[in-house]
């Protein structure tokens, strides 16, 4: 099988990156032919082809002018699957893996302060992804859509007039493995957490979308009632105002194995989330966790098995009802998930549906798509 992969900025560390790192050798392995349309790529794997694109654009116009690039670029190239990991406009898979654009604009007025809701999804930026998302959810322009979670495909069958049966659930994994791993004891000591601490942990950038400020306000709340209930931040960002005593900022993790290991309770509230990784970590760590509905990987949750469900990330009542539920139950072995959460059974699904596509696709060169 000849396959193209599209992926704007490629490097060697990410969830989405060790998932095509881990695609790639896959596809290898197997004997196909990829190459990979890139606007740069960094740890390059061996036996790949790189087209290069070159995009010269500003912010606003920069995914629009990629998605076109690389549909000129595929003009006269016979490949059995065009398989993207962007919004672009001519594919036979894409992968949704941001999810949907306007959803999360929706969800981000609806948790914006009163003041600043008219201004959000303003600009040229903004309108032009959903202009752009509104192509490559064009049935005539993708073929087939991969999503990781239920949640995104009724958010496309909502918006979209996309085919149902075109639609294919392949949930993310990890490498479980590696997040029991982790050193408890030395990553304790090393943040100054006391056996009597019960630390909860939050991992991510972009703390806005991820409902960090919901736990600082708990956080802050609890900083004399509660004073060994502890919050372990791991990700970039910078706290608006004093950093609560009862808050460890930890930066980046490289190991961050270690820091599931620390935690007794993994708190992730997003406000929009197609399906978070570090759910699935953290699981596999074997954390309970509490985190959203407008989270897909809150679909892995079972209430009070291996976790809870907020209906709404700002119910701090709620959110302090099942932190107590979990913190009186501290020996209680959860059980991880139903669901396979290990990312080679992500690599093994995708590859299995890329190569039956193949076997189903008519042969024909790739087709300009402003025809």
């Amino acid at each position: 099988m000849k396959l193209a992969l599209i992926r704007r900025q490629f490097a060697a560390v990410g969830g989405a990156e060790l998932y095509l790192q881990r695609l790639l050798g896959g596809l290898i392995s197997a004997g196909h032919e990829v190459h990979l349309y890139a606007e740069h790529w960094e740890g390059a794997h061996r036996g790949v082809l790189l087209h290069t694109v070159q995009v010269k654009a500003s912010r606003a116009r920069r995914p629009i002018v990629f998605a076109d690039a690389v549909a000129q670029m595929l003009i006269g190239n016979d490949y059995d699957v065009v398989f993207s990991l962007e919004r672009t406009v001519t594919q036979d898979v894409y992968r949704a893996g941001d999810g949907v654009h306007r959803v999360w604009l929706e969800q981000r007025k609806r948790y914006s302060p009163w003041w600043r809701r008219p201004f959000v999804g303003l600009g040229a930026f903004h309108a032009n992804m959903m202009a752009l998302e509104a192509r490559t959810f064009d049935p005539a322009n993708t073929h087939h859509i991969i999503v990781n979670s239920e949640m995104v495909r009724r958010e496309i069958l909502t918006h979209f007039s996309f085919p149902y049966e075109r639609i294919h659930l392949i949930r993310n994994g990890v490498d479980t493995a590696r997040f029991q791993r982790g050193d408890r004891v030395k990553t304790r000591a090393q943040f100054g957490f006391s056996d009597q601490d019960y630390v909860l942990l939050f991992v991510g950038s972009g703390w806005e979308r991820k409902g960090l400020h919901f736990l600082l306000k708990l956080m802050r709340r609890w900083q004399q009632n509660e004073p060994h209930v502890k919050l372990l931040i791991v990700g970039k960002g910078r706290l608006p105002g004093a950093v609560p005593t009862n808050v460890v900022l930890a930066g980046t993790m490289p190991q961050i194995e270690n820091a599931y290991a620390a935690a007794d309770l993994m708190t992730f509230l997003p406000i929009y989330e197609p399906s978070s990784n570090v759910v699935i970590e953290a699981l596999a760590s074997g954390l309970p966790v509490i985190t959203s509905r407008f989270n897909g990987a809150s679909e892995l949750i079972q209430s009070g098995i291996n976790g809870h469900v907020l209906d709404d990330p700002a119910d701090l009542s709620s959110l302090e009802r099942n932190i107590h539920f979990w913190r009186q139950r501290p020996a209680l072995r959860i059980s991880p998930s139903s669901i396979p959460l290990d990312l080679e059974c992500n690599v093994r699904e995708t590859l299995s549906l890329l190569e039956e596509i193949a076997t189903k696709r008519p042969q024909q060169s790739s087709q300009d798509p402003t025809s």
